[in-house]
This record gives structure tokens, C-alpha cells and sequence, in this order.
């Protein structure tokens, strides 16, 4: 039922930019490090090779073009990275376009203000903010619970219209919340918020060294708390919204989060809405118009290009070359006079030798950072199932299920009569972040699954979760389809591969982040692995990285050109106060004060 393959649309566009050369042949994309060390003294503007082209490679190319800078991104499959949307293969008929498929569904939430940032600055035809206009405010949420009502929540925004309610669903949705209410006993809810108020109040110290080293789940003694306070507290603000585990977590970046989305629901420091989405596809909403904005500032793409090893010169101390493969597999050398690392970290650091390693030690614990899986699955249904208006966290499902219908968030387009055959309706774009728990269908992990089991399960974990309660909300007879991400490969085999994993936070991590600025000169880091404020693997972090290493460089050039903005998380100033209280008793080795134990 699956169809397979991946979209070759960006692909064969950078492609065809290439021209065969000999094994080993350099490419030179600027004058080279030798001739030009600053901007004040080369004539020419200096080169820099883009090594990725995911959200964190893109903002740098964004970044340095706006500045002068001759940039190329080198990008080993497509632009965009785990951002971008893709086609289903051969999906398409009758002059529409193909099913839109995609890694996982968008969240940009209003926490995020780098990345809104750089929306703003790619030009959308008839928006006047440019893509940022692409963003749509979905009007609730919901934790979908097995055998219960599920618990529904409004995202109220002021001038947004809230979703509109039968009375069935009215009676529902107060039934879900006395029930939640009675499931977790008032005492554990007074303790839960208590230990929200003790980090709310932890210095920045306490929060770096005591909260980075105690896991999420033993901050909130979840071993002696109710199976809800668990599912709803521990595992479901972890394990479904942060793609980690609440028993390994670092209490400081998953608190960090939460208190970032608190005050974004009060409306403090936001740049918008708690809960914001594309109102397109992602390729069609920002990727394309944003890769057609930098070849307009010059930038160039080399698409199908694979990234083997940084050749670093030792003696002369700098990056040298690019050892790389081109699109026909012949071996080439980039040079470039400044280098930005934007892949993913399990593939940067693979290109790193030892001797890199050894002039930077920072690159050698960048071995420690943990990666895990977190894949979408898109279901094409033929009747749209009434499920919400926004993102549904299937709290008590095994493989930890969140999803969205896309086609009410799309109002530019009709759905079946712009995409596939006309029969399908809506597309639910389903995330699985828990992929090493047996399933309830086959009774196995969905890595010892065969793709088409992996669909089968998620499938009948999502009716567990929506057909449970007396209402039928997706029909089997609605399936027309499903894709899974073509980035996961061997399922069912002894040895699963994913290539297109996710940065998570156990304890220890934040110690483990490089910053972007590296001991060698030339050679910048960008991606959501790099120490930023944010402190969680988001496109916010990617683009905040990247910004950093871009004013890194222009700090080693000489440049004049105004540096970039990078925005923190909102701090609360009313909390200062007792944070500096904090952190008298932090250097005195006491508790916070509000810290009961």
C-alpha cells in the first residue's frame, strides 16, 4: 500500500548545475585561504562552503549572502533537510500534483524568534511579511487517551476564532477534563507545580550544573506518583513534545521548554501564537521560495553532493579542502577560504579526523551527544476523519503518537482537486518518537517491523486513541494510502538504519554542545547540536547556531557589516529578584528555596 521512493525535484535541479570532472579535481570556490585571510584585504569577497543545506545551512548561506559573501551550500540529498516536504512518488493524476509527504509535520511555535526572523526576510507573492504570513494559529490541541475521553484544549490567541463545538463534543471535552482532574490527585498537582516554581526560580547556575544532571523524571518523583501523572506529566511533556525519554531527560532543557510555552500562552515575550503551522506543504510555504530568494543573492547550490572529510592542515593550522563526492561519484577537493559544518551531528562528525579532533577539542565530545528516532508517516484518507482543529498527542499509545490533519490547515488549496487522484481528501501526518516499545498489533518494537507493519501499527494505535470512546472517527474504509519516511531503511532486519535522526537530552548534554566559533579559524559549526539559548534539537536552534557562526566569522574577517541578531528566550524581569536569591544559596550549597524535596 506504501508508495516509496523520494522526491527528485531538488536533486536533479542542483544536478544539473554540475559538470563532470576528473577523480580528485579541485573545486575552488573562492580565492582560497592562503590569499585572502579578511575582508579588508582581498579585493574579491571572500568564499564560504556551506556543507549542509538543512534550515541551519540555509540561514547561513541567507546570512553571509545579505553580507557580501560568495557562498556555495553543498547539500548530499535535498534542500531543506528534515524541514523540507516531498513528493509521493507517481502519486499524482490528471495534471495535479503529487501527494505532499513530509519527515515529520512543522511546529514553530511562538517561543521561536530567530527563525520568524528569517521567515519575514524571504519574499511569498502577496504577502507582505513574506513567508511569516504562511503561518496559521491551529485553535486547539489535544491529549487523545485510550478507553477515555480524550482532553481537549483551547489555544485561545486574541482575534483567533476558537474551534467550533457540537454539543456532543461540548459534553466530551468536559467529561475528559473532570475525569483528568480526578486521575491525578490534588496533592501530586500541588506537587507538579511546586517543583515548576522551584526551577522558575533556579539561578542559571543551579539550572547548568543540579537540574542539567537530574532527569526529568526523577525532578518530578514520578516512581511514586499515579499512571497519569506519568503519561500526562512526565512522559507526555517529554517523550511526545521533546522526542526523549522523561527518564533520561535533562530537567534543564525539558523545563526550559515548558517554561518558555507558559509564558508564550500568557502572551509574554512571544512572537506569536503557542501553536503555529505552515498553511501550505513546507516546500511550497517557505523551502522553494527561500532557495529561489538566495540564488537571487547569489548563493549557489551543489545538490547530490556528499561530504567526506574536512582536510585540515595541521601545520598551517586551517581547513585546507573538502574532500567530497560529486553526483556521479567523482572524488573532489572544495576550497573555499571559510568553511560552515551545517549536516546533522551523526554526519558531521564522521568527517572530522583526528587530528581536527585534536586542534579542537570541543569536536571529540560531540561523540557523546545522543541521537534517536523520531519518523514521520503520512495516512491519505478518502473521507476526513473529524478528529480536531490542531495537533493531537496520543499520550497512552506505545510508540508515542502525535499528529495532524493537514487539509483544514491548507485553505489555499483544495485538496483533492490540487493533489493526488482526486480521491484523497486530507492527509493525517502522524510523528513516531518511540521506536525500541513492542506496538499492540504485532507485539513488536516498530524497528523490528517491516514498513508495512509499521503502518499497520500506527494505524491501529491511532484508532485505539480516537475510536475508543462510542464514535468511529477513522474508518478503514477511508485508507487510500501511506508513506512512510524513505530516510528509515532495513526494518524488520537485525540492522534498522534512519538517516535522518534527532538530536535528544539526556543528562550530561548541554556540557557536550560545541559552541560555533571552533579553535580552527576558517571552519564554523551550525546545526541544532550547537550551544544555543534554546537548548533543544528545533529548527529554532538550528537557525540561532547558524547565526552564530556567521557572526563568528564575520568577527575573524574583519567584517563591518552589522552582525546578526540572535534573540534569547524570554526571561520573566519580575523573577530576577529571586533568582539572584537563588543563587547566594546555590554558592552556599542549599536548596532553592522553594525546594520541599
Amino acid at each position: 500500500m506504501e508508495r516509496t521512493g523520494t522526491s527528485r525535484r531538488g536533486f536533479v535541479a542542483g544536478a544539473a548545475a554540475v559538470t563532470g570532472a576528473a577523480v580528485a579535481s579541485t573545486v575552488t570556490v573562492g580565492a582560497g585561504p592562503a590569499q585572502a585571510a579578511t575582508a579588508a584585504e582581498s579585493a574579491a569577497p571572500l568564499s564560504v562552503a556551506v556543507l549542509g543545506g538543512g534550515v541551519a545551512g540555509l540561514t547561513a548561506a541567507h546570512e553571509l549572502a545579505e553580507r557580501g559573501y560568495r557562498v556555495t551550500v553543498y547539500e548530499r540529498r535535498a534542500l531543506g533537510g528534515k524541514a523540507r516536504s516531498m513528493d509521493v512518488p507517481d502519486s499524482g493524476r490528471g495534471g495535479r500534483r503529487a501527494l505532499p509527504a513530509e519527515h515529520g509535520f512543522r511546529f514553530i511555535p511562538g517561543i521561536y524568534h530567530n527563525l520568524p526572523d528569517t521567515l519575514r526576510r524571504i519574499p511569498f507573492p502577496g504577502n507582505a511579511h513574506g513567508v511569516w504570513d504562511n503561518l496559521v494559529a491551529p485553535a486547539e490541541m489535544s491529549f487523545a487517551r485510550t478507553g477515555r475521553e480524550d482532553l481537549r484544549i483551547p489555544l485561545p490567541w486574541p482575534g483567533h476564532r476558537p474551534a467550533e463545538l457540537t454539543l456532543d463534543e461540548i459534553r466530551r471535552a468536559l467529561t475528559a477534563l473532570l475525569e483528568t482532574a480526578r486521575s491525578i490527585p490534588l496533592h501530586e498537582a500541588a506537587y507538579f507545580v511546586d517543583r515548576f516554581l522551584v526551577f522558575l526560580t533556579s539561578c542559571q547556575e543551579r539550572r547548568d550544573d543540579t537540574w542539567e544532571r537530574t532527569p526529568w523524571w526523577e525532578f518530578l518523583r514520578a516512581e511514586r506518583m499515579s499512571y497519569d501523572y506519568q503519561r500526562i506529566l512526565a512522559v507526555g511533556l517529554t517523550r511526545n513534545i521533546v522526542a526523549t525519554k522523561a527518564e533520561e531527560a535533562s530537567t534543564r532543557t525539558v523545563a526550559t521548554l515548558l517554561e518558555a510555552f507558559a509564558f508564550n500562552a500568557l502572551g509574554r515575550g512571544a512572537d506569536g501564537p503557542l501553536d503555529r503551522i505552515l498553511n501550505l506543504p513546507t516546500n511550497e510555504a517557505w523551502i522553494d521560495p527561500w532557495v529561489t530568494h538566495l540564488n537571487g543573492l547569489g548563493v549557489e547550490f551543489r545538490v547530490g553532493w556528499t561530504v567526506r572529510e574536512l582536510d585540515y592542515d595541521a601545520g598551517a593550522g586551517r581547513i585546507a579542502a573538502v574532500l567530497a563526492e560529486d553526483p556521479q561519484g567523482v572524488r573532489r577537493r572544495v576550497t573555499a577560504d571559510h568553511y560552515v559544518s551545517a549536516m546533522p551531528v551523526e554526519h558531521a562528525r564522521r568527517t572530522w579526523s583526528a587530528a581536527l579532533r585534536a586542534a579542537d577539542p570541543q569536536l571529540a565530545r560531540c561523540d557523546a551527544l545522543e541521537t534517536d528516532w523520531m519518523t514521520g508517516i503520512q495516512f491519505y484518507l478518502t473521507e476526513s476523519a473529524p478528529l480536531l482543529a490542531g495537533h493531537a498527542n496520543c499520550i497512552d499509545s506505545p510508540w508515542s503518537l502525535t499528529a495532524i490533519q493537514q487539509a483544514r490547515h491548507w485553505p489555499a488549496r483544495d485538496f483533492p482537486a490540487d493533489y493526488g487522484d482526486g480521491a484523497v481528501v486530507d492527509c493525517l501526518s502522524v510523528d513516531i518518537s518511540e521506536w525500541d516499545r513492542p506496538g499492540v498489533l504485532y507485539g513488536k518494537t516498530a524497528k523490528q517491523c517491516t514498513r508495512a507493519e509499521v503502518a499497520k501499527e500506527v494505524w491501529a494505535q491511532l484508532k485505539a486513541s480516537f475510536n475508543d470512546t462510542g464514535r468511529t472517527v477513522l474508518k478503514d474504509s477511508a485508507l487510500h494510502s501511506w508513506f512512510l519516511d524513505p530516510g528509515v531503511d532495513g526494518l524488520g532486519t537485525p540492522n534498522p538504519t534512519n538517516e535522518d535522526q534527532l538530536l535528544v537530552h539526556p543528562v550530561g548534554t548541554f556540557h557536550n554542545r560545541p559552541k560555533a566559533a571552533t579553535r580552527v579559524p576558517n571552519l564554523y559549526l551550525a546545526g541544532d547540536y550547537v550551544a544555543v539559548d534554546i537548548d533543544l534539537a528545533t529548527m529554532e536552534g538550528a537557525n540561532a547556531s547558524a547565526r552564530q557562526a556567521v557572526n563568528a566569522l564575520l568577527d575573524r574577517t574583519g567584517s563591518a557589516a552589522a552582525r546578526c541578531t540572535v534573540r534569547p528566550l524570554f526571561s520573566p524581569p519580575e523573577l530576577e529578584g529571586l533568582k539572584r536569591h537563588d543563587r547566594l544559596r546555590y554558592r552556599l550549597g542549599l536548596r532553592n528555596a522553594l525546594d520541599l524535596g
